[in-house]
């Protein structure tokens, strides 16, 4: 019979413990979430690897100080050691503890700045060693309280991913057809009734229904194995676009424009949400980036270019005339 219960209580904790791994990794916060949320971009695994060196340093550091701890303690007590030692300087363990952590500290500051670097600009085309460069540019605007996205330019690509080129210039396809589209949340889960309206209009236009407080009524679309540029820019205050699967958190700023970039290797919809108090309706302005194929990518392309707004192309201004 104890042995019975026994075995009853190992399986709910295996269950309970393979119930908190499967929450932990994600595309979206999820309640007793654990970790990080899963990668789905290089930028974002390499921050994992950073962040798991990070953990074995912290756990190591901390162990090595409790033994300290618990030796002192038992070595030292007053019991153990009735006449203390009146020494007050020792050059060994000086020159120990202050050697030690500037080799920790040079050990987190190698990968922590070729990280900053790898993710601080979009990636050029190398043909010498197989990489193509971005390929498309997204501006994303964050207003009080919602984003606005516009699409700059979405080059074509063969096989490899490499931009076509015709007269040694990149193949556009929205020379000409920039477009542009507000997101705002889809719905906010309360009890007001226009909000609950939203909310079933959502459902029955998708089929599901909305994670809360972080889907959007139109998302960004990016296809799947293609560097993406998004240029940052605010519009009214500091906001932050932030959508943590991708690796990507960038301060939204007034009067200037901050690049970022990512590199979507997973199909499926990744959240994320402003990530610096902008104001009253802060947590209202979540950001939603959809993943598809190539061919659907080229599909959902032909249709934004006919169903949002047109960005007019910027007009060279003329030199006066000479007097």
């Amino acid at each position: 019979m104890a042995n019975g219960r026994a075995a009853a209580w190992f399986a709910v904790i295996v269950a309970a413990l393979a119930a908190l791994a499967g929450a932990a990794w994600a595309d979206q916060p999820r309640a007793w979430q654990l970790n990080l949320q899963e990668a789905a971009s290089p930028v974002m695994e390499s921050i994992q690897r950073f962040h798991t060196l990070l953990i074995w340093i912290i756990f190591g550091v901390s162990i090595f100080v409790l033994a300290l701890l618990i030796w002192v303690m038992i070595r030292y007590n007053a019991r153990a050691n009735p006449t203390p030692s009146k020494t007050t300087h020792n050059t060994l363990i000086e020159v120990v503890w202050t050697v030690v952590p500037i080799m920790i500290l040079v050990v987190i500051a190698v990968p922590s700045f070729r990280l900053l670097y790898f993710s601080d600009k979009a990636p050029s085309e190398d043909a010498a060693k197989n990489e193509p460069g971005a390929t498309i540019t997204i501006k994303a605007r964050g207003h009080q309280w919602y984003w606005s996205y516009v699409y700059e330019s979405s080059y074509k690509v063969d096989d490899k991913g490499f931009a076509l080129k015709e007269n040694n210039k990149p193949v556009d396809d929205l020379a000409g057809a920039r477009f542009s589209f507000t997101s705002y949340i889809a719905c906010r889960g309360s009890n007001d009734e226009t909000d609950k309206k939203k909310c079933a209009d959502f459902e029955r236009e998708n089929g599901r229904k909305p994670v809360r407080l972080l889907d959007v009524d139109n998302v960004v679309v990016v296809p799947i194995n293609t560097a993406v540029r998004v240029l940052v820019q605010g519009m009214d205050v500091i906001h932050s676009w932030t959508v943590p699967a991708m690796g990507v958190k960038v301060d939204a700023n007034p009067g200037r424009v901050n690049e970022t970039w990512f590199k979507a290797n997973k199909l499926g919809t990744f959240y994320g949400q402003c990530s610096e108090l902008c104001g009253t309706d802060h947590g209202y302005m979540p950001i939603a980036v959809r993943v598809v194929s190539r061919a659907d990518y080229e599909r959902w392309l032909a249709e934004a270019k006919g169903k949002f707004d047109k960005v007019e192309e910027p007009k060279r201004a003329e030199a006066p005339a000479r007097k």
